[in-house]
């Protein structure tokens, strides 16, 4: 069944590809060019499927997405379902090299509602803002990655079986992800009969009942999960996703030890903490994650930089680098090693000011090497916007009855991990 119509716009571009956006598509323009972005690519929730792309603004109101198809006969399995068949018979018209644009009006479907909340919870799993410093909880991997099992199981008609695309990982999220099974099964078990969440975890449940089966994994927990959806739900002993998902990492800040004793402070201040240059899970996302101090030792000067880590950041082996530049000069690289809660590294600088002269300016940014796009527009209220986002989800979370959403708008239904984060985040 879907919803009252949205006019969307058909298009074919020089190289063929075919775009459907009832809005510019995050980071091109509006006329469909690179010339000129419209975001940073963290405000961009995408998904790969048969033929194409999709992309939904993750800080714009919720709706269809823009699609890039690059394959119109393999995405024709889904356009119609997604956009409705005016849609779908525009692009295969388009496709065939007339009209080169059409506007015409689509239908919002289950399936796009499915599609929007799996494009989102793939970016929660990219970009979440995870941060000690600003309170802001980690999700549960496990939680998030068996969710976006059951939600891909659903969504299946997006897929195909050629291979080329990612997110169509069914069988692997299970698989890595199951051993949070049993939790999501006490859980089930212990909520209310008639509450909002827990008809979500049993919808969670059986279709990744449904999919473990289609796929034919098997295992001691899938056979539990089987074993449990084929009993009258009892009601468990009374325990919460805070008591389930409780963090016992002994995280705890250690921000302002000194790297090096002695010494006069020439300078200190923060540095560019931008998400784009390193992997998930490595750094804080608070603003002020990364800081810096400049000192005099004799004629020396030497930058010790402090960078706050992520709760799952690597204890080794991560070539992470802080990138630093004076009065605007060539970059030079300082390597940091992992300590407790905090990424450290040091170096010399070399310097040559005359007395009297002005203090010069110092820029540290953090990055991951053969990750790094480089840096991007300054992207600081963006980032704000999505912490504000994330923050909202939270507060909704905490609520009783929290979780609700319909089937054409269910990106903006909570995910179980947001409950259990909700639930957890004190520890924060």
């Amino acid at each position: 069944m879907a919803q009252a119509g949205v006019d969307v716009h058909v298009a074919r571009g020089e190289d063929g590809t075919i775009r459907v956006a009832s809005g510019p598509v995050v980071g091109r323009s509006e006329d469909g060019s690179d010339a000129a972005a419209v975001g940073p690519g963290f405000t961009g929730a995408v998904l790969d499927v048969a033929g194409a792309v999709l992309v939904w603004p993750v800080l714009g109101e919720p709706g269809l997405p823009v699609a890039e198809v690059h394959d119109v006969g393999r995405a024709q399995q889904w356009l119609w379902a997604v956009y409705g068949e005016r849609t779908a018979a525009a692009v295969h018209a388009c496709a065939a090299g007339e009209p080169a644009g059409v506007r015409v009006t689509a239908d919002v479907t289950a399936l796009a509602g499915g599609a929007a909340r799996l494009g989102f919870g793939h970016w929660a799993h990219r970009w979440w803002p995870a941060s000690y410093a600003d309170g802001i909880p980690a999700l549960e991997p496990d939680v998030l990655g068996l969710e976006l099992a059951a939600l891909t199981h659903r969504c299946q008609q997006l897929f195909d079986d050629f291979g080329d695309q990612p997110d169509d990982c069914v069988a692997e999220l299970i698989e890595e992800h199951q051993a949070a099974l049993d939790l999501l099964i006490q859980w089930w078990r212990a909520a209310p009969q008639q509450a909002d969440t827990a008809r979500h975890l049993e919808s969670v449940l059986r279709l990744i009942d449904d999919a473990a089966d289609s796929a034919g994994l098997d295992g001691s927990a899938l056979h539990r999960l089987r074993s449990s959806l084929d009993q009258d739900r009892p009601a468990g002993t009374p325990v919460g996703p805070g008591a389930l998902f409780a963090r016992h990492d002994g995280y705890a800040l250690a921000a302002g030890e000194l790297l090096l004793a002695g010494g006069r402070v020439i300078a200190r201040g923060s540095g560019t903490n931008d998400w784009r240059r390193y992997p998930p899970g490595f750094v804080d996302a608070s603003e002020h994650a990364v800081s810096w101090t400049v000192r005099a030792l004799g004629a020396r000067r030497r930058i010790e930089i402090e960078v706050v880590a992520h709760v799952a950041a690597p204890a080794d082996g991560a070539p992470l680098v802080a990138e630093v530049r004076v009065n605007g000069g060539h970059p030079d690289r300082v390597f940091l090693a992992r300590r407790d809660d905090m990424w450290t590294g040091r170096a010399d600088l070399d310097l040559h000011l005359p007395d009297g002269a002005i203090p010069p300016l110092f820029e540290v940014g953090v990055l991951l090497p053969g990750f790094d796009p480089g840096p991007g527009p300054e992207g600081r209220g963006d980032r704000d916007a999505i912490r504000a986002l994330v923050r909202r989800r939270l507060a909704t979370a905490a609520q009783p009855l929290a979780y609700e959403a319909s089937p054409h708008d269910a990106s903006s239904g909570l995910f179980l991990a947001e409950i259990a984060a909700a639930a957890t985040g004190e520890d924060y």
